[in-house]
């Protein structure tokens, strides 16, 4: 009787590293603090967040650099900021970036992923002329072909110019978002383009407030018709916070009041069954300065 030889067993490999998200990033990595951001009126600080040797560019402002504010009594700004980012996936609309609450090196507080814009990036895109942000400032007779104008001012010089915004549809979802989040606070500078292509709400930690404080440079829709896939996402979002057991709400109760969630659901029903955008007050509220 014969035996064969056994077949050599192959030399065990090192295990293939899995893609880790970049939620997991943030939520699980350890924060590095490289820089603070001086213009903010928060501590904002400029982090990067490392896990299994993978790194996410983010951004942290912790609960203890909050400066209170007396119309915006309960919670914490960083908590407002994490309920309006569950608010935008909810939506399936990705309109802000990744955002959790989370400890850090200076406790807790809020933490998101860094978005790379024309402006911040290492190696800015070659511009064959002038480019104009989706939010910008430019002469009362040079508005581009494309864009509202919202409101004429005066620049430091005492020269006249014209707050304008783009006929974007990704710009239009964002000032959508806004209505249903209650923003106070929608400066210009706080849309970001992306290199991804994105478009990108950030600072939202004046949203949410159960009375009416829009306040936003995005007026170029008012009154008009709501698209009808943004108007779909929001009666969807409408029904599942009025639905009992709801995880969203849930959720969002870690961060904000009831009253402001009730207020949230009820800001969502007016948006589906009108189908259009708010008309503003006669002064037009607009955040100041609007960048």
């Amino acid at each position: 009787m014969t035996s064969e030889a056994a077949s050599p067993q192959p030399e065990p490999s090192d295990p293939v590293p899995t893609e880790v998200s970049t939620l997991e990033i943030l939520r699980d990595g350890e924060l590095t603090i490289l820089g603070r951001i001086p213009s903010a009126s928060n501590a904002t600080l400029v982090c990067d967040a490392v896990l299994d040797e993978q790194t996410v560019r983010c951004v942290y402002k912790p609960v203890r650099g909050e400066v209170p504010l007396w119309d915006f009594p309960d919670g914490t700004l960083a908590g407002r900021e994490v309920a309006s980012y569950l608010i935008s996936e909810a939506l399936g609309w990705g309109a802000i970036p990744t955002t959790i609450h989370r400890d850090g090196p200076v406790g807790p507080g809020m933490v998101q992923r860094w978005i790379e814009t024309p402006d911040n990036t290492e190696h800015p895109p070659v511009e064959h002329q002038p480019r104009v942000d989706l939010v910008d400032l430019c002469p009362v007779d040079r508005v581009p072909t494309g864009f509202f104008a919202v409101l004429q001012a005066y620049d430091p010089y005492g020269e006249p110019v014209v707050l304008v915004h783009a006929d974007d549809p990704r710009l239009q979802r964002l000032s959508v978002l806004d209505v249903v989040l209650n923003n106070a606070d929608r400066k210009g500078g706080h849309v970001l383009e992306g290199l991804d292509g994105g478009v990108y709400g950030i600072d939202h930690g004046i949203c949410l407030h159960s009375e009416d404080k829009l306040r936003t440079v995005l007026w170029g829709w008012a009154g008009e018709q709501v698209p009808g896939h943004l108007v779909a996402d929001v009666a969807e979002l409408a029904e599942k916070l009025e639905t009992d057991g709801c995880a969203l709400r849930d959720e969002l109760l870690r961060h904000i009041t009831a009253d402001e969630v009730d207020a949230l659901t009820v800001r969502a029903i007016v948006v589906a069954e009108s189908e259009t955008m708010p008309l503003p007050p006669g002064h037009r509220p607009i955040p100041w300065p609007p960048f």
